[in-house]
């Protein structure tokens, strides 16, 4: 048995220059976790695999395609394969989401 503890897993550099802490890593699947403080966002990129996002805390603005909503903790949003995308926190509090990336990219995420 493996158990992470997401607050002592260091973020890693990421060209949104926001916190993502990748907590875990196999063949078939990448897991992070990200938390945007009030008034960040993620820049809008291209994902090569599709990605499923869990939001752990607070809520945030999800933007898919032409598509764009408010979401809360326990809920669960499905992004396709090469859809630009992006996260955004314009509340007052912390947010936070795990992304889960299936399968495992072997390509980079695309800005745009």
């Amino acid at each position: 048995m493996k158990i992470t503890a997401v607050k002592d897993v260091v973020s890693g550099p990421n060209p949104h220059h926001v916190d993502a802490r990748k907590i875990y890593e196999c063949p078939h699947a990448v897991a992070v976790v990200i938390t945007l403080k009030p008034g960040e966002a993620l820049k809008k990129h291209i994902t090569p695999v599709d990605v499923f996002f869990y939001v752990l805390e607070g809520s945030g603005i999800i933007e898919i395609g032409n598509e764009k909503e408010t979401v809360g903790q326990d809920m669960l949003v499905e992004s396709p394969a090469r859809i630009p995308h992006r996260w955004s926190n314009e509340s007052s509090s912390v947010f936070r989401v795990l992304v889960v990336k299936v399968p495992k990219p072997t390509e980079e995420t695309k800005l745009l």
